[in-house]
């Protein structure tokens, strides 16, 4: 049986999907000039116009400069966004590039360089192009890395801008419950070209490989709609756990947000549902570390320990993870900055007449 051809996203849906957004005095638009970022700039511009009071908008295409054709994309889009009459800026990745983990260092550099636009015009806001699709293949990579509950709740349609120093910038995602052939179909009805880039087909990279299991996956049912579902049901079920935890914080930990250490009433904390108990103390090592958030595969071994510790009851326990200490001693747990490690000497002295020293 024939599929029934994908429709273009209509004004009153785009209307409802930048809702939220009408009193921001300036919005940025993240464009690569690929078919979901025209796609976002052409319904911003076409929901911008239908506004007694206009938001300023700032379409921004960082170019990575990693493949010759991406100078003449960038043109491109600031083509098509004087078309639509949406001021655009372009943005260059200049300097080495990293032979590993490129698309990762291009990523927190794309997100760097946004973030300083939005700063120079003004906005709180980064509107990115994120779809359902994007949001079926974001689950897929995180199941294959074993990723835990909040993980796989995948991503949300707002969220903190991923790059250091810009807490005051939300990142929005107003096209995540839409799918991508409904924004193809958007810009063939407007007669709006777009680019296609070549990386999108590349095997080295884990998102085309996951694109690649779609048609499978959805031949047995698992379609990109059922996937995005299935995160929001994770989000829930995060959501309503992260409450547990928020209540056994409050009633165990003391000094969870200041001084140089805090504590965990250990009683109480042994007799805690797992998952709760271990976000309990992943918070505290992430509060009290210089390392940030714990992986969990490291941070589940490092609770087995203190667990074997805690039924020994006379078993003493202290170790360190993600730059903080944690030691159980009686009805406590103490969670503090680990000490600086030693550092270790890059040259060895040998005996006179020995020749020069080596070096490691």
């Amino acid at each position: 049986m024939r599929t029934a051809e994908p429709t273009g996203v209509s004004a009153s849906e785009a209307k409802a999907l930048f809702a939220e957004l009408q009193n921001f005095p300036a919005l940025v638009l993240a464009v690569s000039g690929g078919p979901d970022s025209t796609a976002l700039m052409m319904l911003a511009a076409e929901w911008r116009r239908s506004l007694k009071v206009k938001p300023k908008l700032v379409a921004v295409t960082v170019d990575h400069q990693l493949r010759k054709e991406s100078k003449r994309e960038a043109d491109d889009v600031a083509r098509i966004a004087r078309r639509l009459g949406v001021p655009h800026r372009t943005l260059r990745w200049t300097g080495r590039k990293p032979a590993a983990g490129l698309q990762e260092a291009a990523r927190a550099a794309r997100y760097c360089m946004l973030g300083e636009a939005a700063r120079e015009a003004g906005a709180s806001h980064i509107l990115t192009a994120h779809t359902l699709d994007d949001q079926a293949e974001t689950v897929l990579i995180r199941m294959s890395r074993g990723s835990g509950l909040t993980g796989l709740g995948a991503m949300s349609r707002l969220a903190p801008l991923p790059a250091t120093g810009f807490d005051e910038i939300t990142l929005v995602r107003p096209l995540l419950d839409i799918p991508k052939n409904r924004l193809v179909a958007t810009l063939r009805a407007a007669k709006i070209p777009y680019a296609d880039d070549p990386s999108n087909l590349d095997p080295r990279f884990a998102r085309v490989r996951m694109r690649s299991l779609m048609a499978a996956l959805a031949a047995e049912g698992l379609d990109a709609t059922r996937l995005a579902r299935l995160a929001r049901r994770f989000k829930r079920a995060d959501a309503a756990i992260e409450s547990v935890v928020d209540n056994a914080a409050a009633e165990l930990v003391a000094d969870m947000s200041s001084g140089s250490s805090m504590t965990i009433e250990a009683g109480g904390f042994i007799e805690l549902p797992s998952e709760v108990a271990l976000r309990l103390l992943g918070r505290a090592i992430a509060e009290k570390g210089d390392e940030g958030p714990v992986e969990l595969g490291k941070l589940e071994s490092f609770k087995s320990g203190l667990d074997e510790a805690q039924k020994a009851r006379n078993s003493r326990f202290r170790r360190t993870l993600a730059g903080a200490m944690v030691t159980l001693t009686g009805s406590r747990i103490v969670v503090e900055r680990a000490p600086p490690r030693r550092r270790k000497a890059l040259t060895k002295r040998r005996p006179k007449g020995s020749g020069r020293p080596k070096t490691r």
